[in-house]
């Protein structure tokens, strides 16, 4: 062959090979272990959220599936704080007509108040309880439901954390 005739490269660097392609589009599944993913602070204001759409994305944050990193025997999911607890809303007549039972312990002592009044008078019972059901039913759930703070009105004592605010859709 002729010196001044170009001849292909044939160093293992510049040869692309489909092994090569698919090590570089490799990727591998995330299985965290206990302790290894950070929470983050996430806060949302509550004020006109319908009640089950603020649970459901709140309880998603709490078990980690908005992450890639999500592991479900493991807590993967972020702190949430929720503000304005009061002005949550409920649609359509709920606030007269849901019904929230309760049991004494004792015969004949169940009680029931409307959602309207359990706002009222307690509005973090309301967002937890509704918060709770949609976790799943396992042992983690309770661990999960320690990283909710509910405050019925817009202050709470958790600035120095820096939370990010988190939307509804």
């Amino acid at each position: 062959m002729p010196a001044n005739s170009t001849a292909p490269a044939t160093s293992t660097t510049s040869r692309v090979t489909k092994a090569r392609i698919a090590q570089a589009l490799r990727r591998d599944t995330i299985l965290a272990k206990p302790g290894q993913l950070q929470p983050k602070w996430r806060i949302i204001d509550a004020e006109g959220i319908p009640l089950g759409r603020l649970a459901a994305e709140v309880a998603i944050v709490l078990m980690g599936k908005h992450r890639p990193e999500y592991t479900p025997h493991v807590i993967s999911g972020d702190k949430v704080i929720v503000t304005n607890a009061r002005k949550v809303g409920l649609t359509g007549r709920k606030a007269q007509q849901r019904m929230k039972l309760r049991y004494t312990g004792y015969p004949g002592g169940q009680r029931a108040e409307s959602y309207g009044q359990v706002r009222d008078r307690k509005p973090e019972k309301l967002i937890s309880d509704a918060v709770r059901r949609m976790l799943p039913k396992n042992r983690l759930s309770r661990v999960m439901l320690k990283n909710l703070m509910v405050y019925g009105d817009a202050t709470h004592e958790h600035a120095a954390h820096n939370p990010e605010t988190l939307t509804v859709s």
